[in-house]
């Protein structure tokens, strides 16, 4: 498997030697950890709260940490960033010294700087540190969130440049050629856009089985879904931790061989890889955290390459039939969709 910043053949370039990124065809991938802690720190050390008469500075980054990348996949761009940061701070009130932390433990893409949690904490207990308290809650996070919002500014700012290259006709001087119409485009993957029907297939309910006291009554999921890419574009996507980790949009666990783990979506999903065949097949063992402890289902996934798409077909043994529904919609949501999206996968249209 490919790590970050190695080659692999599968994405080198071949009409250019110097392997530049022409038409931001392939994956390329910006560590911002080092930039981001420079900011964070130029943006949040020392930096003042005041209004109305009060005023607090922060005195210290007691913590910091976390990282960030930014990622070009076909010409879209994709930042994700995590940081646990803990702030000292220190006001005076009636002529008494405060002090305190502002506690920050997710400040990540998946929320909105509006919604990241600021934790407002004091080192002694007085009406002066009570007052001081409530300065920094009401007014401290409002402005602290602001700063937040201008590092979260920059790094999508400065970090776009480089990532989006000139298109190959730029790069000859020459101008974009027209584009054709909808029956001829062709995408980055190499196909032609085809309208096709997807299908999700729902089985009879499986026998019940005895759970730590618990009865399930048991299901098959069958889905088919379509891709607009390469049968081993796809498996890339679902085996490459990178690429996982691109659509998963956090960190995950990924051991790559038969026996080896996995956990996705912040250990809401875990299991292990039964059986891997190169850009054809993969089985897991495969569990949702809410499920009685114990529980698993066996997945398969067998891909099939087409004239202009792959094929995925899904097939998910064992799974408590109460949750049928909503583990089929997950699949949609959480992998089928958010593959399309990060890596232009295309949507079928007419």
């Amino acid at each position: 498997m490919a790590k970050w910043g190695e080659g692999d053949p599968r994405w080198i370039v071949e009409e250019r030697p110097d392997a530049t990124n022409v038409n931001n065809w392939h994956w390329t991938e910006k560590n911002a950890t080092p930039w981001s802690k420079d900011k964070l720190k130029a943006l949040l050390d020392g930096f003042v709260i005041a209004d109305a008469g009060l005023e607090c500075t922060v005195t210290k980054i007691d913590k910091l940490d976390g990282e960030a990348t930014a990622n070009n996949r076909k010409g879209k761009l994709i930042f994700f960033y995590e940081w646990n940061i803990v702030l000292l701070w220190k006001g005076r009130y009636n002529d008494e010294e405060v002090t305190g932390k502002v506690t920050i433990p997710n400040l990540s893409e998946e929320n909105d700087v509006d919604e990241v949690e600021l934790t407002v904490s004091l080192d002694s207990s007085n009406p002066a540190a009570e007052r001081m308290k409530q300065f920094m809650y009401n007014v401290g996070r409002d402005k602290l969130r602001k700063q937040l919002d201008t590092y979260i500014r920059q790094l999508k700012a400065d970090f776009a440049k480089g990532l989006i290259l000139p298109k190959k006709d730029e790069l000859n001087g020459t101008e974009t050629a027209p584009q054709k119409s909808d029956k001829e485009t062709v995408f980055a993957s190499g196909f032609n856009k085809k309208k096709i029907d997807l299908q999700t297939i729902t089985s009879a309910t499986e026998p019940t089985k005895q759970v730590g006291g618990c009865k399930l009554d048991l299901t098959t999921i069958k889905m088919t879904e379509m891709f607009q890419c390469r049968a081993n574009e796809l498996f890339d996507a679902l085996t490459r931790e990178d690429m996982v980790t691109a659509f998963t949009r956090g960190h995950v666990k990924h051991e790559l061989f038969k026996g080896g783990d996995f956990v996705y979506f912040g250990g809401n999903i875990s299991g292990k890889f039964v059986e891997i065949v190169q850009n054809k097949k993969i089985v897991q063992t495969w569990r949702y955290k809410e499920w009685p402890s114990g529980h698993y289902s066996n997945v398969t996934m067998e891909l099939e390459e087409e004239v202009d798409h792959t094929v995925l077909k899904l097939t998910q043994t064992m799974v408590p039939k109460a949750e049928s529904e909503k583990i089929t919609q997950n699949w949609k949501c959480y992998y089928w969709n958010s593959i399309r999206t990060a890596f232009g996968f295309g949507s079928f249209l007419g």
